[in-house]
């Protein structure tokens, strides 16, 4: 697993980091992961397949399988030809 070093941390921002660690039951470490996770990967990402069902709803959404009409060509098909 990867390891990340951050030199240069303020005091200030070291003690605030553990004064919350400890408020979530949680080791300093554990809560910059935590907090490192949740900056890089929130809860509210783009889901695709949420967001192509509602532009297809709004844009009428679609019609039942049924009113879809689909003309088969039934043409033979060829060898292909290589020259």
């Amino acid at each position: 697993m990867p390891t990340i070093i951050v030199r240069n941390l303020p005091e200030e921002t070291h003690r605030a980091l553990k004064i919350r660690a400890t408020a979530h039951h949680r080791s300093t470490e554990a809560e910059v992961r935590e907090i490192l996770d949740q900056a890089v990967r929130p809860a509210e990402r783009l889901k695709v397949g949420s967001e192509l069902a509602a532009l297809g709803r709004k844009f009428g959404g679609v019609r039942p399988p049924n009113s879809l009409t689909v003309r088969r060509d039934s043409t033979p098909t060829s060898a292909a030809e290589f020259d």
